[in-house]
């Protein structure tokens, strides 16, 4: 069970990172002055909301994990088509591809979407 929640815990933590990667590169973030680790810790916890699997040592949550982690560094990859076939049978089909996708990216959005209304309130308080 231990080496089981250790195994997890990296392959959250593979993704965490890959995750902060994404953020650190993206536009937004830096136009808006946003903090990397807060938009990939909001993106890491809602995208999990919609993975399967309950908990992070749920097979089924690894294998979450492991797949959107690759899915966020195939641009990385020597043979992106080759990883993108491989994307393909982990999520079962593209249509679930898709929809991994379309949950990183909806995920992000609503981080945004919080992190600079919270922004923006912090500083009508300070004026």
């Amino acid at each position: 069970m231990a080496a089981s929640m250790l195994v997890a815990c990296s392959e959250k933590t593979e993704y965490e990172q890959a995750v902060l990667e994404d953020m650190q590169e993206e536009k937004d973030v830096k136009d808006y002055n946003l903090s990397p680790e807060t938009m990939a810790r909001c993106v890491v916890d809602l995208s999990s909301h919609n993975m399967p699997g309950i908990l992070a040592f749920d097979p089924k949550r690894r294998a979450a994990y492991r797949s959107y982690t690759k899915m966020l560094t195939l641009s990385k990859a020597e043979n992106p088509e080759e990883v993108l076939n491989e994307l393909r049978g982990e999520f079962g089909s593209p249509k679930e591809l898709a929809e991994a996708h379309a949950n990183y990216t909806e995920s992000m959005m609503n981080c945004f979407a919080s992190l600079i209304m919270t922004t923006e309130e912090e500083a009508k308080k300070a004026e």
